[in-house]
């Protein structure tokens, strides 16, 4: 077996500043929360051991995706780190993996009591659907797994962020490790809890692997896109194959799912240039 981990920190226990998640101008908390974060991807990829998976990829896939501590994982462990991947936070996750787990994952921009909720770039992306679903990045990002055939196993983060999940796609193991108040705090269980949580979950996961269905955006795929200034919808027009509906607003129709997936990278990587 061969699983696929793309993980975050926003949903890792504790974490309610962002603060405790800015790589790039680090407050004394990054460098406890990292090491959190690290512990819960080892969790998971423990847990999911119990059970057998021969080969793992971790995607580091935080801010500027530099965030794991690499000598605090197995060995034999291989993981993407750099944030200027194509396929960003799913980079690489093609058919030959068996399953999926999002690991400390959070809720879509906009959304109520999800802790730090934004949706890739929020000085970018004030809201985006697909097909008329409205996305966070847990949507977005296993559609491409479910594209490849592969399916979601396992997603951890708090309450808003695993239950907005289940409800578009009932068959995903959810570990819940905090409960957000609001966008800036969260009651939250220990991070020795959250990961023997995961590790769990892990387990529970792959045990339920033949209940597991793949998500996917059936063709035409429309993606409709809401950007946060119109200067940034002035430039994004331009890429061909966008169109523009709205002072900030933008739709790229496409039959293919990785290319509808490579023009919102493309929109919020040029939308942050405006």
């Amino acid at each position: 077996m061969k699983l696929y981990i793309s993980s975050d920190m926003e949903g890792v226990a504790g974490v309610c500043a962002w603060e405790q998640v800015d790589a790039r101008t680090p407050h004394p908390e990054y460098a406890l929360y990292r090491e959190y974060y690290t512990h819960e991807v080892r969790a998971a990829i423990e847990g999911a051991r119990e059970l057998g998976p021969a080969e793992m990829l971790v995607n580091d896939s935080h801010g500027p995706m530099r965030n794991l501590l690499f000598d605090l994982l197995p060995p034999d462990i291989r993981v993407l780190f750099g944030n200027r991947k194509p396929y960003s936070m799913v980079q690489d996750a093609d058919s030959t993996f068996d399953g999926a787990f999002f690991i400390g994952y959070h809720g879509a921009i906009g959304d109520a009591n999800a802790v730090l909720c934004h949706t890739y770039t929020p000085s970018v992306i004030h809201n985006v659907h697909v097909n008329g679903v409205r996305c966070s990045e847990a949507t977005l990002n296993a559609a491409l797994l479910g594209h490849h055939g592969v399916p979601l196993l396992l997603v951890t983060g708090d309450r808003t962020t695993v239950e907005g999940v289940q409800r578009q796609m009932p068959w995903v193991e959810g570990v819940i490790v905090k409960e957000s108040i609001g966008t800036f705090s969260a009651d939250s269980i220990s991070p020795a809890a959250a990961q023997r949580a995961i590790a769990a979950g892990a387990r529970r996961a792959l045990e339920r692997r033949d209940e597991m269905g793949t998500f996917v955006f059936e063709p035409p795929i429309a993606m409709e896109i809401d950007l946060a200034k119109v200067e940034q919808a002035d430039l994004v027009e331009m890429i061909p194959g966008f169109e523009r509906t709205g002072a900030r607003s933008v739709r790229f129709i496409c039959d293919d799912y990785p290319t509808i997936f490579k023009a919102f990278v493309a929109t919020f990587r040029l939308g942050a240039t405006a």
